[in-house]
């Protein structure tokens, strides 16, 4: 089992930053991807940014290209999501997930399936006002 602990989120105004953390804990030392999905108001989750934790690669959605920035910490287990020149549009929940992968996976489709991950925190609300 692993448990997966986000925290980070607030209130911004547009243009402002935040960093959202996700802390795991419990078999840790398996194989994972880990990705940030979210979810707006009335709107289906949808993915975001995704880490390979063994080779370091990343993935983002269009819609944060250029502004957003996944990266990892070995020691303490930990993912990051740095959030810059936020929008009204990034508003929701967000979510950390983790995906336990086997062999060598695609690095640009292990993160697409939400159906694939096995763990997920409990989530945590950005909200950006115009």
């Amino acid at each position: 089992q692993v448990q997966l602990v986000e925290s980070g989120g607030g209130l911004v105004q547009a243009g402002g930053s935040l960093r959202l953390s996700c802390a795991a804990s419990g078999r840790t030392s398996q194989y994972y991807g880990m990705s940030w999905f979210r979810q707006a108001p009335g709107k289906e989750r949808e993915f975001v940014a995704a880490i390979d934790w063994r080779r370091g690669t990343t993935a983002y959605a269009d819609s944060v290209k250029g502004r957003f920035t996944v990266s990892k910490e070995n020691t303490n287990r930990t993912i990051y999501l740095q959030m810059n020149n936020l929008k009204p549009e990034d508003t929701g929940i967000y979510y950390c997930k983790a995906q336990l992968l086997i062999g060598n996976p695609s690095a640009t489709t292990w993160y697409l399936t939400e159906n694939n991950y096995n763990y997920w925190g409990q989530g945590t609300q950005v909200t950006v006002s115009s």
